[in-house]
């Protein structure tokens, strides 16, 4: 399951793309746009910038902003660093599978793949995709909802 700090960093990632006008947004703005808790967001966006997603500047005409092009940030790339993890099964959560049952087990290719499918999709959807709509390089309807 995508947890809320997941959720909520798509949806600031996509607020930022929505307001962009080449300065710092105020985490107060995106707040109360998301309807999410300041604080909630304070933490998110620290972990963001740490991880390289969002530049932030402290201080009058503070607040943060996109480090590139809404192109250039896959969904994947957002979730990866907010989830400890996407994987199905905890024996492929880690670097290696260290399962005693692995070489015996039926289920694992169906693991494997499962995990494939989910990290495909999500690498293979862009920000901009969300801006348009949703499905890559398509505009439609967008989902129901993200939070």
């Amino acid at each position: 399951m995508i947890s809320t700090r997941g959720r909520y960093a798509i949806r600031v990632m996509i607020d930022l793309a929505e307001h962009e006008d080449g300065g710092f947004i105020p985490l107060k703005d995106i707040a109360a746009r998301q309807e999410i808790s300041k604080k909630y967001l304070e933490i998110i966006a620290k972990e963001m910038v740490a991880g390289g997603l969002l530049t932030g500047a402290s201080g009058k005409g503070g607040g943060y902003r996109l480090c590139r092009k809404p192109e250039d940030y896959t969904v994947g790339e957002i979730l990866n660093l907010m989830e400890e993890s996407l994987c199905s099964v905890a024996c492929l959560a880690g670097e290696t599978n260290d399962c005693p049952r692995k070489s015996v087990c039926q289920t694992l290719p169906m693991w494997t793949e499962f995990d494939r499918m989910v990290h495909d999709f999500f690498y293979s959807r862009r920000l901009s995709d969300l801006l348009n709509g949703g499905a890559p390089g398509q505009p439609g309807t967008p989902p129901e909802v993200l939070s």
